[in-house]
């Protein structure tokens, strides 16, 4: 199913939260997975266990080390330590933290709901953008990952939404407007086929959740 000549990087969105289940804007707040989130992850597992890991990447946040657990131990690859950095960690969505998004939705309307939500240059109080999150995204990418795809490894990342929506935005050349759309459900994988000067030559998407977009 995949050549032997290219790399992959596989993208890992971790399984649902806490505060995805009580659909609540998480950001910096270290919350748990929940049981379905623990078989988001094992799902993932199963889609990618066929595929040789290398190098395993996380962000600070406890939901992305839980989600690696589980595929760790689907995959049967004990051995493998993954390196963490907050430069990976999901979005700060500032004063809107811990609020229920879908009431905050009904109070502010669709329009400046869906640009807090996913405009890539929106601010927020005390919070981040979609931009922010790609500025310190993509310099770990083209730091730490890129050199191992480079070298043939196979490379794997659980991250968060919009961390990993900011380095598909990379990856793919979307335009500001374009990665305004982009859905990346919990638990799903995407798998690039990466050739040796580190350029995206293919990609699957596997895992789909079709709650994607919903929580």
């Amino acid at each position: 199913m995949y050549s032997n000549n290219m790399a992959h990087l596989i993208l890992v969105r971790h399984g649902k939260s806490e505060y995805n289940k009580k659909g609540l804007w998480t950001g910096w707040t270290d919350v748990s997975l929940v049981e379905e989130g623990l078989e988001d992850a094992r799902r993932a597992g199963e889609a990618i266990k066929h595929i040789h890991i290398d190098a395993v990447h996380v962000s600070d946040l406890k939901r992305t080390h839980e989600t690696w657990r589980e595929i760790q131990n689907v995959i049967a690859r004990p051995d493998l330590t993954a390196k963490e950095d907050a430069a990976l960690k999901e979005r700060s969505y500032g004063i809107h933290t811990g609020k229920n998004k879908w009431e905050v939705k009904e109070h502010v309307g669709e329009d400046e709901f869906m640009k807090i939500r996913r405009s890539w240059d929106y601010p927020i109080p005390d919070g981040e953008t979609m931009k922010d999150v790609h500025n310190r995204a993509v310099p770990y990418y083209e730091t730490h990952i890129l050199p191992e795809l480079k070298m043939g490894k196979n490379v794997l990342v659980v991250g968060h939404g919009n961390t990993l929506r900011a380095m598909v935005k990379y990856l793919e050349k979307m335009s500001d407007d374009g990665v305004s759309d982009l859905e990346f459900g919990l638990g799903e994988v995407y798998v690039y086929d990466v050739n040796e000067k580190g350029e995206i030559v293919g990609k699957k998407i596997l895992a789909a959740n079709e709650q994607r977009g919903k929580v």
